[in-house]
């Protein structure tokens, strides 16, 4: 290790330290503990990858998961991934195996709500595709949406059929509206708060077909197949290819498109936005090497590591990064350029690592994030540290914990 990220574990365990004994709820947040993107079950994750890795004993572990199951836990059909019963399914399965006879019961439990679960939302996809709706974040994307419940189900159940339908949903996702509108094209804004004349075709992995791509993807990859998978994988890689803006630091994408924009043939974004998981190249060139992998197609996989490899290695790009946050900062930045590079075709993308690893370690501080995301998982330090887990190491999370993010 080089000396800028020697003291990375000194870094690490003071994160630790930070993210010590669970804290009581406020009034205002019962449903924190459920929560994997500002909670207990998140919190939890680094616990069980920071023990899993030998750097800690289980207490502290343990101590955030009994928080996480200490309220009754919400199965309803608002809820997904990051909250609720299948946030905290999600954390009591990166438990380490030596563990899991502890939480079995409860794992066991959840995982049938989310069954059932996944059952009720695919029957509701169905019936608003029937109708000739328009869909909406909540019904399709990584965080509430049957993308994220996939994520679960695809470590838990593979071969079940809820998994079979969150794959057949997302296959049909993307029939087309009409001529001019793709099937994840949504009737609100881009922030969930109104609705939108005309709505919008999101690009992001957090809320836009990025997610189901990257599935889609995966599942494929690991031998899990339904009618019409590849060609869905097709489908969205051609779309990603009308929209992809090249410029002589490389191809971007935009965040949104609007039906302006359709009828414009171009979008009204004028240049790359900040580089994340979430939204911007690296999220999209991650999901398009995994499309490239699952589909052995390896002129896909190299294009899409060409254009990582030139966003990472421009700083005007990186210079837009203003935090250390997994969804959109300098960690999930990292997270998602490390197993890019271990997947990558050539060693192009591994030698831009350390660097990464140095801007990341250089703002890592905990407490550095404010208000209730400030100790979460997706805007605050438990998603810092655990990217400073693999940074430590090395070697991919040894509890696969980024699969919430769908870029394991």
């Amino acid at each position: 290790m080089s000396a800028p990220l020697a003291h990375v574990g000194d870094v690490l365990a003071e994160f630790a330290d930070h993210l010590g004994g669970p804290w009581a709820p406020t009034v205002d947040s019962p449903w924190a503990g459920q929560s994997l993107a500002q909670g207990a079950a998140g919190t939890a994750l680094f616990h069980s990858e920071y023990a899993a890795r030998g750097l800690a004993g289980w207490g502290h572990a343990h101590q955030w998961l009994q928080q996480a199951t200490a309220e009754d836990l919400s199965a309803e059909d608002s809820t997904g991934l990051y909250l609720g019963a299948t946030a905290v399914a999600f954390a009591l399965q990166s438990v380490p195996p030596a563990r899991t006879p502890l939480y079995q019961d409860a794992r066991d439990t959840l995982h049938r709500h989310v069954l059932a679960l996944t059952h009720r939302r695919a029957d509701a996809a169905a019936l608003r595709m029937a109708r000739r709706q328009l869909a909406t974040f909540a019904e399709y994307d990584t965080f509430i949406g049957l993308t994220g419940i996939g994520a679960y189900l695809l470590r838990t159940a593979p071969e079940s059929s809820a998994m079979e339908r969150v794959l057949d949903f997302l296959v049909a996702l993307t029939k087309p509206v009409d001529r001019r509108t793709p099937g994840w094209w949504v009737d609100h804004d881009p922030w969930r708060e109104h609705a939108l004349p005309g709505g919008h075709g999101n690009f992001g992995a957090a809320h836009g077909i990025t997610g189901p791509l990257l599935l889609l993807a995966q599942a494929l990859r690991r031998g899990h197949a339904v009618a019409g998978h590849a060609q869905a994988i097709r489908t969205i890689c051609n779309h990603l290819d009308t929209w992809r803006q090249d410029s002589e630091k490389g191809p971007w994408w935009p965040e949104h498109i609007t039906l302006a924009d359709v009828e414009a043939g171009r979008p009204h974004q004028r240049g790359p936005g900040r580089p994340s998981w979430c939204y911007g190249t690296p999220g999209i060139a991650r999901a398009g090497q995994l499309a490239g992998i699952a589909l052995h197609d390896s002129a896909l996989q190299s294009a899409y590591e060409d254009a990582l490899f030139r966003c990472l290695s421009d700083p005007v790009q990186l210079r837009t990064i203003s935090d250390t946050s997994l969804c959109h900062g300098w960690a999930g930045l990292y997270q998602t350029a490390f197993r890019a590079a271990h997947d990558s075709l050539t060693l192009r993308l591994h030698p831009l690592l350390p660097a990464l690893g140095k801007l990341l370690l250089a703002r890592a501080r905990p407490g550095a994030e404010t208000g209730s995301a400030g100790t979460g998982l997706l805007e605050g330090d438990a998603g810092c540290a655990l990217a400073l887990t693999t940074l430590t190491a090395s070697t991919a999370p040894a509890t696969g914990w980024d699969a919430c993010l769908l870029i394991d």
